[in-house]
């Protein structure tokens, strides 16, 4: 009997096996097979997500709001294709990676428009709604075309890490736009089928007390090679770390209503200056005093319900409070006798107390730091990544549950100006 069932169990094994690497952080070191298949389980997931615009918007033309915070699904799309041909199907250097010259001549594209269009270095945000994109059979045509080619390239291509940057970057960069589209759904309020409402929704957390970390040394960024690497996680330092009590899961929205119940969002001493006049102008031009998406906060029963992609959801005490800005979290730490941690305090404790409860990858989480660059930062390739927004953002620590799981990299830097609050952020605080 045993002979009967082994190669029906072969292949399931096999098949969980893959699926499992190329949705793993272990992808910034993969190959040229797994990254042949994570580039279009990729794709299938951005064209999944399309779907969903497609199914509630292509009756309206794929018309939305002029927003700062979102770009035209359509412009969306075709940037994810134009950035990858760009990078590997027009780069004649893509062979040499990191040592790329990042202004060099490219190749003729295959759709003529294509800077035109997609660029987003020389296409300014607000003229992206007034372009004459193609439509959606186009638009889907193109995304497969470009993928097809970058499939073939990277089967002639070596296997070292230069050689295979440019594949790797463009994975993650799609990767990014993917949780893009997600968080642009949830600004649209636009309905999801009930797998991805499930898969976006933040699952309740078992609430521990904050946890005590040693003083130490620790290597603050990620080293040079082997495998990918983001310009601004460069360059590896060692920092002294003094000894510090961390949250062990981001702040729950039980303790957040604390903070709505003593009237937090009414007292400027708790606030930053610069943030308690974007609270007064969010509360002038959107009518609300209090987090984004939330519809009501039962201060009494301590329930709350917030929108979530258009359906009115209460959410649970024990789920981590989400969509706050960084002037929010900010004013609740200030509130509650704590502050937001830095940088390295969260790396140290994401690697070296997870066995004792510390619990990330639910929410964004924001850092107590500005973004700023490593000492001995240089940019690569894709200068216009990192470089331009040193200074005025703040990091971000951890993922979403929209991220995707080969995205989760307890080194890896996310950042956003300290308004944003369309993302799936929260925070979680340290002791003074």
């Amino acid at each position: 009997m045993a002979s009967d069932t082994a190669p029906d169990s072969a292949p399931h094994s096999a098949s969980t096996s893959v699926n499992g690497m190329i949705d793993s952080s272990l992808m910034r070191g993969a190959g040229k097979e797994l990254l042949s298949l994570a580039l279009m389980d990729a794709r299938n997931h951005t064209l999944r997500l399309f779907g969903q615009y497609q199914q509630a918007l292509e009756g309206c033309g794929f018309v939305v709001p002029r927003l700062p915070v979102l770009n035209p699904p359509l412009w969306e799309m075709g940037h994810v294709g134009w950035f990858q041909e760009w990078w590997i199907g027009r780069n004649m250097q893509r062979a040499r990676g990191l040592q790329a010259e990042p202004a060099h001549a490219r190749l003729a594209s295959i759709e003529p428009n294509a800077d035109r269009w997609w660029d987003s270095s020389r296409v300014p945000h607000a003229t992206r709604w007034s372009l004459d994109l193609p439509g959606v059979g186009a638009c889907r045509a193109w995304l497969l075309d470009t993928l097809e080619s970058t499939l073939e390239l990277l089967e002639k291509a070596d296997e070292d890490d230069d050689a295979l940057y440019f594949y790797r970057l463009c994975l993650f960069h799609e990767d990014m736009h993917a949780e893009a589209l997600t968080y642009t759904a949830q600004t649209l309020g636009l309905a999801l089928d009930k797998p991805l409402l499930h898969a976006f929704t933040p699952p309740p957390m078992n609430l521990r007390e904050p946890l005590l970390v040693p003083a130490t040394e620790w290597k603050l960024g990620s080293p040079a090679a082997p495998g990918f690497v983001f310009d601004n996680e460069l360059a590896q330092h060692v920092v002294s770390v003094p000894e510090f009590e961390i949250d062990a899961q981001p702040v729950s929205w039980a303790q957040f209503v604390e903070f709505v119940d003593d009237g937090g969002y009414d007292r400027p001493e708790l606030w930053q200056p610069a943030g308690w006049d974007w609270l007064q102008a969010v509360s002038a031009s959107e009518g609300r005093r209090g987090p984004r998406y939330v519809e009501q906060i039962g201060i009494t029963s301590g329930a709350v319900m917030q929108t979530r992609f258009g359906q009115a959801m209460r959410m649970l005490g024990n789920q981590p409070a989400m969509h706050m800005s960084w002037w929010e979290a900010d004013a609740w730490c200030r509130w509650a006798g704590r502050r937001l941690p830095a940088e390295v305090e969260w790396e140290v404790a994401a690697h070296s107390a997870a066995r004792r409860g510390f619990r990330w990858g639910d929410v964004w989480e924001w850092m107590g730091s500005s973004f700023r660059p490593h000492p001995g930062f240089k940019p690569h390739p894709y200068a216009e990544y990192s470089q331009p927004w040193f200074g005025t953002h703040k990091v971000l620590r951890g993922a979403s549950m929209a991220t995707r799981a080969r995205m989760k990299h307890p080194k890896y830097r996310n950042f956003y100006l300290p308004e944003r609050d369309d993302i799936f952020c929260g925070f979680r605080s340290c002791a003074l």
